[in-house]
């Protein structure tokens, strides 16, 4: 920028403020780009915005190939949905049709159990009346208490079938569903990141790429210029300097503008810089120069263009 401004004063015949009244002021447009880019790598499918385009605030710039972030999405996706019914499984213990089957074999066990009893009675008589051996109503006797403990065995199973898992497991389960929504959710933003809309409404003034490119992570697609980004920088004396404040409004005329376009300062530079020669002695001393940045009104900023050659008046 300091070549720019030694050609700007080397046109004016290296005069110190070249003015073109008696309180006019040379400088030039400068525009803060924003290059617009995603972090993610990809190829280039489809570019929304051409360079010249006018483009508002989240409208479509680019699309880059979203299939690999697509596919870890769906896997993430249906990766939750699992986990989540193991917890569901672990909170509500065993389903219905494994509680059935239980049932139905504590019903059984119960009338083994009957029948065991109920022959054990038989056998006491005929043993009470002799005619039963000592060695099978033994028999009998365990028959019955084995049945009895199948029934207590099966009842237990079904209190059992009514809980749900143990505490850790529960708790194991849910940090395991915790993750897997983290994962979904970067997935997600991911595939979000290969659709790139515009941070601002502004110029978009060039595109560095084609369709079917590869994009890099990070590599500038799209360069745009919003027009709170226009500003004008121009030069005063060291003598003027001083007299200027933030805010202050001034007046900016280009060449081929259909009026002057309004502005304020926004910046002062502390910094002073010389007009060649760059030696600096008294009689030189006028050729001091301070950088001053103002910016032009929101509605006129597009009106300029960088690079333009400016001349600023102070009201």
């Amino acid at each position: 920028m300091r070549g720019l401004l030694i050609l700007v004063f080397a046109t004016m015949g290296f005069v110190g403020c070249s003015k073109r009244g008696d309180s006019g002021y040379q400088g030039y447009v400068e525009g803060r780009y924003v290059y617009v880019s995603t972090p993610q790598a990809g190829r280039l499918d489809h570019l929304a915005a051409a360079r010249g385009d006018t483009v508002n605030a989240s409208q479509a710039l680019f699309t880059l190939d979203q299939e690999p972030e697509h596919s870890a999405e769906l896997q993430a996706r249906k990766t939750l949905l699992a986990d989540e019914g193991r917890l569901a499984d672990l909170k509500t213990g065993k389903r219905p049709p494994e509680k059935d089957v239980i049932s139905a074999q504590l019903a059984q066990a119960k009338v083994e159990l009957q029948k065991s009893e109920d022959l054990l009675k038989s056998d006491e008589a005929q043993y009470a009346a002799g005619g039963f051996s000592l060695t099978d109503l033994i028999s009998a006797r365990a028959a019955v208490a084995a049945n009895a403990a199948i029934v207590r065995q099966f009842q237990s199973n079904l209190e059992v079938a009514a809980l749900p898992g143990r505490e850790e497991q529960i708790a194991a389960q849910a940090a395991v569903v915790a993750a897997d929504k983290a994962a979904l959710q970067q997935a997600k933003w991911k595939l979000q990141q290969k659709q790139v809309a515009a941070p601002k409404d502004g110029l978009v003034f060039d595109t560095l790429y084609r369709e079917g490119d590869w994009v890099a992570a990070g590599t500038p697609v799209v360069q745009m210029l919003p027009p709170a980004n226009v500003e004008v920088r121009f030069f005063v004396p060291e003598t003027i300097v001083g007299k200027l404040k933030i805010g202050q409004k001034v007046n900016v005329h280009c060449d081929g503008c259909d009026a002057e376009v309004a502005g304020e300062i926004s910046f002062v530079s502390n910094q002073v810089e010389y007009t060649p020669p760059v030696i600096y002695s008294n009689e030189n001393r006028s050729k001091l120069v301070f950088m001053v940045i103002a910016r032009p009104a929101a509605d006129k900023a597009a009106s300029l263009h960088p690079g333009q050659p400016v001349e600023v008046t102070l009201p």
